[in-house]
């Protein structure tokens, strides 16, 4: 096979995956959006964006950046790295986990300075806190030391059903990013805290070894 017809096949063949992409978004969502940590190894971000033009229609990013009080992200800071280079718009999240929330927000803001192209923090919370009765408590508290640094809002990232059972009644000033693979659930469309919708884990793109979340907003975001 020549080369050139070779790229053309690629290129017909990114097309049709670009054009599968752009059906996700349902009506009522106005962007497409990926979320990624070590799990995906080691990305390249110029294959996915630039070479195969999926900067028109990713139009937004989240990277793990921490986890509890010492866990880095082994791929964060080259993650950063590449899309700060790009201005590429982007988000930082950190995994919550039972133990100090002072601590949990001082190691992420340690991590995470905001910059031009960051969108808001997110506070991802989905294990280990189900059976603490301090939970609601622990969380304002890492999301009051983000805010007071930052001066950025975070939003909270977790299951529909935790957000249904846990937090639907609480933090009322807050958006949401719900977890939802099965279905599109109603709330979703009712509830205006509710932005983000991350509705598959198993999204395959150029440049990006291993499966990845998939997601649509509400916000428009343009890269």
């Amino acid at each position: 096979m020549g080369i050139y017809v070779k790229m053309k096949i690629d290129e017909a063949r990114s097309e049709i995956l670009k054009a599968q992409v752009r059906r996700y978004i349902p009506f009522g969502f106005n962007s497409f959006g990926i979320d990624i940590s070590h799990h995906q190894g080691d990305i390249d971000w110029k294959e996915l964006l630039i070479e195969n033009h999926y900067d028109t229609v990713i139009h937004f990013v989240y990277c793990k950046t921490s986890e509890g009080t010492n866990v880095l992200d082994k791929r964060w800071n080259d993650n950063r790295k590449q899309l700060l280079k790009l201005q590429y718009p982007h988000g930082a999240y950190h995994f919550f986990r039972t133990s100090d929330p002072t601590l949990q927000a001082a190691f992420f803001l340690k991590h995470w300075k905001p910059s031009q192209v960051d969108l808001p923090p997110m506070l991802d919370v989905e294990y280990e806190c189900a059976e603490n009765p301090d939970l609601i408590k622990d969380m304002q508290t890492w999301l009051d030391i983000v805010e007071e640094r930052t001066g950025i809002r975070p939003i909270i990232y977790t299951s529909l059903d935790w957000y249904k059972n846990k937090f639907q009644n609480e933090f009322r000033k807050y958006k949401f990013w719900v977890a939802s693979y099965s279905r599109k659930p109603e709330i979703i469309d009712l509830d205006d805290r509710i932005i983000h919708w991350q509705f598959s884990s198993k999204g395959t793109f150029p440049g990006i070894r291993h499966s990845v979340d998939m997601n649509v907003s509400k916000v428009l975001i343009q890269p």
